[in-house]
Parts: structure tokens; sequence; C-alpha cells
């Protein structure tokens, strides 16, 4: 099915959310959005690609994208770098690799600043836990990270990724390839949900999980609403906002309004049988009407068996929201949604966020998604949809080699770590590389659309091709496929 787009918005005599609300199908934008991409025309977006959609052979469906908010520490996770305990308490200067610090090198922005007392954060800090090698690859991974460390042969780590932006915009950055300063871009999610069809007409397929801040809120930006994210969580009974009847509403009204108002929508089509917006309404509505069934079974595990759940972590104490998560997000995959993006750790700067007290902050956040991550894995393979499922683990930036006051690490752009599997992504790779103190990324570096670009690959879409008239994007925002990870 190829999709159809528009940016229309409802007439004014009512609003979106109190119409939807009023016949029980009060799924806000959402329905709206997952529907657009297929029942209807914009101005922005009547080209047609020259050879259809996928643009190419896809290898992968569908797409997990894992977030960690805050900024997680590559040298404490997927980078390890000895020299750092060998050079601990000396400044970089006193070390071998003072040639980080030069100006000509720190060509995005210096992060090394006196802080309020005039001391420098370029203390080297060792690191705060061990590193074992895994798997028949070898893979070097932290030992926080046990459950993902046994998934080593199915990932491919890059270690060279950079970004520009040293707050914690670059959540938006890395989403959406652009620094939050130039203005709403549309994000990753966005585009696929913009390029490819869907996989099931009852069911979103572009989800939200988990908490997103305020500057990394949408998604559509100038491709429409119709391409934000729909926000899920993972509750059977009120899995989303307006989501459920009105108080009192029996299923037999609730199916006498939905028909009501499909015999008036058709009649009003009838009128107007040119409306691109009005048969995206309508279509709006039908869905509305099928994923008050789709999306809460969906969500609901009562027919997962004993040993999945304890697999995922269900009920923990230490991660069970994040396993309930992931878990839900195998199901929907399982049932055709294309793009699930989950955010962990979201609010304010983010919970990874480690200016302090690193080794606890990391050694809990890491329990908290290391078992459900490596869960999600296993059973995506065992059930074969690991080959066409890629998953992501991504976050801002990382942290710096030298310490933030006396137990924490800064922000840090220059170099850092996320990791790929399935989809057709080579597992057992360690792709790029830092220099030896985790400052630079010295080996094939790879700006975040670079990851981007790999992704749309892999989903048999060229970005360049999905480019809307009048809205030429630069040649980084396409980024460049690493090959060296594709299978």
């Amino acid at each position: 099915m190829h999709p159809r787009h528009f940016t229309a918005t409802l007439p004014r005599f009512t609003s979106r959310r109190n119409f939807l609300a009023d016949l029980g199908m009060g799924f806000t934008g959402l329905a709206m959005g997952a529907v657009m991409r297929d029942q209807a025309r914009a101005s922005a977006a009547e080209w047609t690609p020259p050879n259809g959609l996928p643009h190419r052979r896809p290898k992968a469906k569908s797409v997990i994208w894992l977030f960690m908010n805050g900024g997680v520490s590559h040298m404490e996770s997927f980078d390890p770098k000895p020299m750092l305990n060998k050079y601990a308490g000396k400044t970089i200067a006193e070390t071998p690799y003072a040639s980080v610090q030069d100006p000509a090198k720190l060509a995005l922005e210096r992060l090394v600043v006196p802080d309020a007392n005039g001391n420098q954060r370029n203390t080297l800090y060792p690191l705060q836990v061990g590193f074992k090698k895994h798997g028949q690859s070898g893979m070097e991974i932290s030992d926080w990270f046990p459950h993902i460390a046994k998934q080593a042969d199915r990932l491919a780590v890059i270690r060279s990724l950079y970004t520009t932006d040293s707050n914690h915009g670059a959540q938006t950055q890395f989403h959406s390839g652009r620094n939050m300063l130039d203005g709403p871009y549309p994000t990753l999610g966005a585009w696929v949900h913009y390029g490819l069809g869907s996989l099931n007409d009852n069911l979103p397929q572009f989800i939200s999980m988990g908490t997103r801040e305020y500057w990394n809120l949408r998604d559509g930006h100038y491709l429409g609403p119709a391409h934000d994210a729909v926000p899920l969580r993972v509750d059977p009974a009120n899995p989303l906002n307006f989501g459920r009847h009105e108080a009192g509403m029996s299923p037999e009204a609730h199916r006498i309004g939905a028909e009501l108002s499909r015999e008036l929508n058709l009649l009003r089509g009838i009128e107007y049988p040119d409306d691109p917006a009005l048969t995206a309404r309508i279509a709006s509505y039908e869905l509305a009407f099928r994923m008050q069934k789709s999306v809460p079974e969906a969500m609901d595990f009562s027919k997962e068996t004993e040993e999945t759940k304890k697999l995922y972590g269900v009920g923990s104490t230490h991660c069970g929201e994040f396993a309930s998560q992931l878990l839900a997000a195998r199901r929907l995959v399982e049932r055709g949604v294309r793009f699930i993006q989950i955010q962990h750790g979201g609010g304010g700067a983010g919970a990874w966020d480690a200016h302090g007290g690193l080794k606890a902050n990391h050694e809990k956040l890491s329990l908290a998604v290391d078992q459900p991550t490596g869960a999600l894995l296993e059973d995506l393979a065992r059930r074969g949809l690991l080959d066409e499922t890629m998953v992501v683990f991504a976050t801002e930036f990382g942290r710096t080699p030298g310490s933030q006051g006396s137990d924490g690490r800064d922000h840090h752009i220059y170099g850092f770590s996320v990791w790929m599997a399935g989809g057709g992504i080579r597992g057992g790779t360690v792709h790029g590389a830092t220099d030896e103190i985790g400052f630079h990324a010295v080996e094939h570096p790879h700006y975040v659309t670079d990851i981007h670009a790999t992704i749309l690959h892999q989903l048999g879409l060229d970005s360049r091709q999905l480019e809307i008239p009048g809205r030429k994007r630069l040649e980084i925002d396409h980024g460049r496929v690493i090959s060296a990870i594709i299978a």
C-alpha cells in the first residue's frame, strides 16, 4: 500500500478531541495520524516516487528504537578505556594525550571549561566498572550489562558517533539530525511513517512509549501532525488518552454512534468526493473504532507464558516498567507496527545525566534496562522476528573522560557509542573507535544521521527520494549508510 499524505485540520466548529471523545473514540490526533499516510493527499506531498515504495528491496520491516535520555557514558558501557585507570587523577595535559584538547581538534565546541571554583574538568576519572569479552566475537562490554553481553554476537556497536549540541537538545538532534536551534525538523520515525505504508490497518504504525520532554515531544513537524508518534501506555484497560468509552456508554450505544457517524460521513463524502481531508477524517474515525479493540489486546500480557514474562523481568522491582514496554514492543512488532520508540529515563535533562555519582547512577539505570533489552533480542530471535526487526540502543551523547566534581562526568559530544541489531545488521561487529581516553571519534567517525541512513536503507527507503518540494535538506541531514555493519 503506497502512502499518501495530508496536513489539514478539522473544521473550526468542533475540536478533534471533543468529536472523538463524544463518540467514545477519543484517540485525539493519533487515529488521524495513523490513517493520513494511506487515505489522503497533501499539496506538500503530491509527489510519487518514480519506482514506488519501498525504493529498494528491504531487509527489515520494523524498528524498535531504545533511547537512553541524559547521555550514557560510552566508557562505562561499550567502549572500555583502560588508560583512564592508568592516568587517573592527572590532568589531560599531564598525559601523553594532551593534544586531544588542541583547539583545532575541538572544532565543535570546547567542553573543558572552568567550573565555579576555577578548576578544569579535565582530570581523568577512572573507569567505574569492569569489562569482559563476550561471544565468539570477543566483544568487550561493561559488567553493568550482562544480559546484553549475552547477545554480543547479534550486536553491531558503533563506537565513533559524534554530535554538535552539548546540551540535552541533543536528544532532538539525535532523533531529527538537526540542532534544535535550527527549528523543528521531522524525526526519523516520522520519515519512516511518511515513507512506508501500513502493515496492519488496525494499529498505528508509529508508536512512542515513555516520557518525552517538551523539546522532543513532536515528530512530524513540517510533514504534519499526521506523522507524530502515537503515545501508548502498557495498560490494557487504558493504553492511551481518550481511548475509552464515555462513562455510562454501553457497547451497543457505542456501536450505534459509530455507525451513525459512518453514515453521515459517507453522505458528506458523496457531496464532496474529491476532498482528501474529508476522506482521511472518515478513515481516521474508522481506525479509531478498530483501535479500541486492537490496541488493548496488544497490551494484554495474559496470554504470554510465565517464562516469557520472567525472561523480560515483568513485575520485577528493578526493571519492571521497561520490561513491560519492551514486551509490548515485541507484541506490537508481531502485529505489524513499523516504528516503536521507547524513551528510558525521560523527564528534565534525562536520568542518565550523571554529573555526580556516576557509579551509583549508571549501575541502577543499567539494571533497569539490561535484562529487558537482552530478553527482547533473545525473544525476537527465537520467534524468527529479529531478521526483520532492527533494534537500536542509543543516547544523545557520551560523557567526558575527565571528572566533573569528585565522582561524575560531564556531557561529551566528540565521541560516543550506539549499537544496532537485527534487520540485516552484521552481528558481532565493532565499528569505529575513539582515541585511547575516549575523547574523539578517530576511526570512521559518524554523525548521528548515519544511523538514520542505515536504518532507512535496511527498510528499503532512500531519504533523497522522500524530500518534500520546497524543503531542501542539507547533505548531512541525509547521512551516509554505515555499510561495514550490514550483513
